[in-house]
């Protein structure tokens, strides 16, 4: 049997853990070998319909040493004015820039694509989806988890209701396709009826509108609406200063004076930070969907929308749901399949446990700059050894404690109190508040920086936001409870 050694074996080639490694690798003179199921790295990505695009700024997702897109600002559709989305194409793209140019260049990461991790008797595997061929990794200091939380999309998920003889049910990569008969496209249908209502659901609908296809012929099986987040609030540009930074105090500010979630999200949307496309139904979901108003008022010109709740069988001119609910649609009717969960809510555990690291978001919903921050403190860590001062787990784990990701909206404010106790934490360390404000990932802490003493405007969003900061940790206790 073949032998491999490494300091650390990162599970999973996908955005988390190539944001870790290349922390990693630039930070400390670790050997790496990350490990892939699939045959090029980019994760879930590789797998994504041909119109997806990042939903936040590229400014700030992917590696930290390698910059994504122009940084231009887009002059034209729904998406105008804010900094520019990349495209699936582009990501896979950049994420194998990132191996061939930042990581490998290093010679100290090795990429096995094609490959499982196995763990058996205390043992670690590589075992080739090719051959079959098994070798045993000598892991020195730590397996990395970056699959923690099961990523799934459309076009590789199981589905969760019936799809009877004859129905037609395609996931969303299938659509450009349809109407092209030299690619194997038939009849076009008389009704689009999409599945779902997170964020490919609207991706979808929004590609259709674009396409031309009339609102009159979409029908949107939404089983709960979304509260969203308003992309102009995200935005990494001075000229948005005060729109990102007061969005953040007015969270802050309705975690302390607000006494539910509905209230907390009322009260965002007043100020701009949330969205809803619908404004006559209370929105009960939140996965951090972030739009911009261009794109919400798009999606509001589709009214053919059921709430019945899930489908459970769909079938030839019907669609059945779960509560046993029929409603009729076309019989030649295409359904599109939105309903993977993107990401699987799994129990919080400790980040760095002996051996292993799970990764995790610690800022929420940034899993790339999560992941760059674990791995800039196992290298601190490293460092600090090296000087005979090592830094404990326990330590470390005080900076990453895990954020539960939400899914209905009374989920929210416990996210927020333990997203801020971290921020909190790192302000309070000196080198890595440091780093973070040099990040490429973080998007924001430069900004700070750029504000001049005379600049009064922008110094009492400033004060708003750390006065209501000091103020969170007093109602924290109450939604950590709840």
């Amino acid at each position: 049997m073949n032998t491999l050694d490494t300091d650390y074996l990162v599970i999973g080639a996908g955005a988390v853990g190539l944001a870790f490694a290349d922390t990693l690798a630039h930070e400390s003179s670790a050997q790496i070998v990350v490990a892939d199921r699939r045959g090029t790295p980019g994760g879930h990505w590789n797998d994504a319909y041909g119109f997806v695009t990042l939903h936040q700024p590229s400014a700030f997702y992917g590696v930290a040493s390698l910059p994504l897109g122009s940084g231009r600002i887009d002059s034209v559709g729904p998406n105008r004015g804010c900094h520019e989305l990349a495209s699936g194409a582009e990501v896979t793209g950049y994420f194998d820039r990132v191996v061939q140019q930042s990581l490998l260049p290093t010679g100290r990461v090795q990429f096995r694509p094609m490959c499982e991790v196995r763990e058996r008797d205390g043992q670690v595997f590589l075992v080739s989806l090719l051959s079959g061929e098994e070798t045993l990794v000598n892991v020195r200091r730590r397996v990395v988890d970056a699959s923690y939380y099961g990523t799934t999309i459309p076009a590789t998920h199981t589905r969760r209701f019936e799809v009877a003889d004859g129905a037609r049910v395609v996931p969303p990569n299938a659509l450009p396709a349809l109407w092209q008969p030299r690619l194997g496209g038939g009849r076009a249908p008389g009704q689009i009826v999409i599945l779902g209502a997170g964020k490919t659901a609207m991706d979808v609908a929004l590609w259709l509108l674009q396409c031309g296809l009339p609102p009159s012929r979409i029908t949107w099986v939404m089983p709960r609406d979304s509260w969203l987040i308003n992309r102009a609030t995200t935005q990494p540009e001075l000229a948005f200063f005060e729109a990102s930074f007061g969005s953040q105090a007015a969270q802050m500010e309705a975690l302390v004076q607000c006494h539910t979630a509905e209230e907390i999200f009322e009260r965002l949307e007043a100020a701009g930070v949330m969205l809803r496309i619908h404004a006559d139904v209370k929105p009960t979901m939140f996965h951090y969907a972030t739009m911009a108003e261009g794109e919400v008022a798009e999606l509001r010109r589709v009214t053919q929308v059921l709430r019945q709740g899930r489908v459970a069988r769909v079938e030839p001119g019907a669609l059945v749901f779960v509560n046993g609910t029929r409603v009729a649609i076309p019989e030649d009717s295409l359904c599109i399949d939105c309903t993977a969960t993107a990401v699987e809510r799994r129990p919080q555990v400790p980040v760095f446990q002996p051996g292993r690291i799970v990764l995790q978001m610690v800022r929420i919903p940034q899993p790339a700059f999560s992941a760059a921050l674990v791995a800039h403190l196992e290298a601190r860590g490293l460092e600090a050894e090296d000087e005979g001062s090592p830094e404990t787990d326990t330590a470390r784990n005080a900076l990453c404690t895990p954020v539960p990701l939400p899914d209905g909206i009374e989920h929210f404010p416990r996210a927020s109190v333990v997203g801020l106790a971290n921020q909190m934490a790192w302000g309070r360390d000196r080198e890595l508040r440091g780093w973070i404000r040099q990040c490429r990932l973080d998007g924001f802490g430069r900004l700070v920086e750029q504000i001049g003493p005379d600049d009064t405007a922008r110094q009492a969003v400033l004060a708003r936001l750390g006065a209501a900061a000091r103020q969170v940790p007093f109602a924290a206790a109450r939604w950590m409870a709840d």
